[in-house]
């Protein structure tokens, strides 16, 4: 039986833009840590494992609630774009799939 564990592997904080189909609709300040699955015996990384985790906010009164679920794209100060989902409408980040820049089919 393989045992896996994921492993922090980055964490990024700075500000971005967050776009949704190519639209850009917010400049927003960003918290992300990546997670890289790992097996657990031999450290070896799993290809496709991946998982990243954080916030954006907006400032103000921004409601993030009709991107809810919605694929979405944010570009990192240093020009890295991550396929991310809001998971609640304060702003928090879940993504789960192919990784840093994963495609938007799952």
């Amino acid at each position: 039986m393989i045992s896996i564990m994921m492993k922090l592997v980055e964490e990024v904080s700075g500000v971005g833009d967050l776009s949704a189909a190519g639209d850009v609709i917010r400049q927003v300040r960003y918290q992300i840590a990546r997670f890289q699955g790992m097996h657990d015996v031999s450290g070896m990384p799993i290809p496709g494992l991946h998982r990243i985790e954080g916030s954006v906010d907006a400032g103000g009164s921004f409601d993030f609630a009709p991107f809810v679920g919605s694929a979405l794209v944010l570009r990192l100060e240093d020009g890295r774009a991550l396929g991310i989902t809001l998971a609640d409408r304060a702003g928090r980040v879940l993504a789960e799939g192919h990784g840093p820049s994963r495609c938007l089919c799952c």
